[in-house]
């Protein structure tokens, strides 16, 4: 349960960026500043049933980010914005960057990277809550098959890290191995990284259930 008065911080690469603008991103709860995907769904859901509970809501997700990039900027766009619940979303850039622009983040740095940025954004808010998505990917589009094994390494990185720092584990790849038994992947993603606006709902679905303890209304329900 996220309680009253929390500030959520949603962070990661474009999947959570989704078009954000930057100018309205300094206040919370901006409908610009969170962007048109799964941080703005999960925001509204919770800022629409619970509109006495205070919550504010930020997304500083940056398109093309690698965990590395996001540790570079755990200054300004974390610890100084003092969240009390953390949700993280990255490792698809770390493997696709390496697939085509031969400046990947391999496994083991990712791991050690990501461990690093964890435990200092603790240290300096010992309080915060933290909420580890599962990078994902569906297959289609721009993943091939050779994308799969590392994928599923860095899947089982932020497990490992999600047990070690007592976060919630958001498991988007199960949510869209699901999915395609409804419609082709392309339907939740069509470049296979990036998801459809019916694979943002399920994303905010999952998130819900998994760090809210909130069952969103019919509109959300997994087909």
């Amino acid at each position: 349960m996220i309680p009253a008065n929390s500030t959520v911080l949603f962070q990661g690469d474009s999947i959570t960026d989704c078009g954000r603008e930057r100018d309205a991103a300094a206040g919370p709860n901006s409908g610009a500043g969170l962007g048109q995907g799964y941080p703005f769904l999960a925001a509204a859901e919770l800022l629409g049933s619970r509109p006495s509970d205070g919550l504010r809501f930020f997304n500083r997700g940056i398109s093309g980010n690698r965990i590395v990039d996001l540790y570079a900027r755990i200054l300004s766009d974390t610890i100084n914005l003092k969240p009390d619940v953390l949700s993280i979303l990255i490792g698809v850039n770390d493997t696709w960057h390496g697939k085509s622009q031969s400046n990947g983040v391999p496994v083991p740095k990712y791991r050690r990277v990501y461990r690093d940025f964890l435990s200092e954004v603790r240290a300096a808010l010992p309080g915060v809550k933290c909420v580890l998505g599962e990078p994902f990917v569906l297959r289609c589009g721009v993943v091939g098959d050779d994308w799969i094994e590392e994928i599923d390494q860095r899947r089982e990185v932020v497990a490992e890290l999600s047990r070690e720092f007592g976060a919630v584990l958001v498991p988007f790849q199960s949510v869209f191995d699901e999915a395609v038994k409804a419609a082709p992947p392309e339907y939740w993603a069509a470049d296979g990284v990036h998801p459809t606006p019916a694979g943002h709902h399920l994303m905010a679905k999952c998130w819900l259930e998994k760090t809210a303890g909130h069952t969103p209304a019919a509109t959300f329900q997994q087909p």
